[in-house]
């Protein structure tokens, strides 16, 4: 009696270890019967996501064929203008000299190319030299590059253009960015020079002398340091240290 009790106990499990091993065989053997159940069940949201993805690539390769192809028409505008900028025909640099069109127009056409975006630039030191203030900060404020040299010499120039102004805290501001832009021997310690001139000039006094002991302890080989060194004394003395 037990013993038939055991042999039933072991059919039944062989039957199940049976059972088991016959449905993953089926798994196996006939993928597609899953796959086809799983898209039928989620057909619409893979149709859905499917139409997203292939729109998003669309999108991209369309984007990416429209910038290129404006970067080649702003490059080839640009040519004239910079030629002008160069030999110092402002007037044509910016606004073309009727069979080319002048930095303003490229900038504001093409700004998303790179060529536009340095015509931003151009744009604002044209307009400095012609005294043209708040026009060359809203250009050069606009203008952003990656440039170990070009962006901070952009700050730089906004810092000018608002010492113009006599908003001298805005102009610390702007030198203050530009020292702090990928700061290095060759032209940091000119921006912090202006920086301690903007802060006297605002009559921060504290901030002016820090800066003067950076430039001194930081560069002390550089054009600027003997002016930042005389300047920093007469700040002591007028701070009483």
């Amino acid at each position: 009696m037990s013993s038939n009790k055991e042999e039933s106990k072991t059919t039944v499990q062989e039957v199940t270890e049976i059972e088991k091993e016959s449905a993953l065989a089926s798994f196996i053997e006939d993928p597609l019967v899953h796959t086809e159940n799983f898209y039928e069940k989620y057909k619409k949201a893979l149709n859905v996501a499917g139409t997203v993805l292939l729109a998003g690539v669309a999108i991209f390769a369309g984007w990416k064929y429209y910038t290129e192809s404006q970067e080649k028409e702003a490059q080839s505008q640009m040519f004239q203008a910079v030629y002008y900028f160069e030999a110092d025909s402002l007037a044509k640099a910016l606004n073309g000299d009727g069979n080319y069109p002048g930095l303003i127009e490229i900038a504001d056409n093409y700004g998303l190319t790179k060529s536009g975006n340095l015509a931003k630039f151009y744009v604002g030191v044209a307009n400095l030299k012609q005294g043209k203030f708040d026009e060359a900060i809203q250009y050069l404020d606009d203008f952003s590059s990656s440039d170990l040299l070009i962006q901070a010499r952009a700050y730089s120039l906004i810092g000018d253009a608002k010492m113009e102004l006599k908003d001298f805290e805005s102009a610390a501001k702007y030198y203050e960015k530009a020292a702090n832009y990928k700061p290095n021997k060759e032209f940091t310690h000119g921006y912090l020079l202006k920086l301690e001139l903007a802060q006297e000039k605002s009559n921060n006094l504290e901030g002016a002398l820090a800066t003067y002991s950076e430039l001194v302890d930081k560069y002390p080989n550089a054009a600027a340091n003997t002016d930042a060194k005389r300047n920093k004394g007469l700040v002591e003395s007028a701070l009483g240290k």
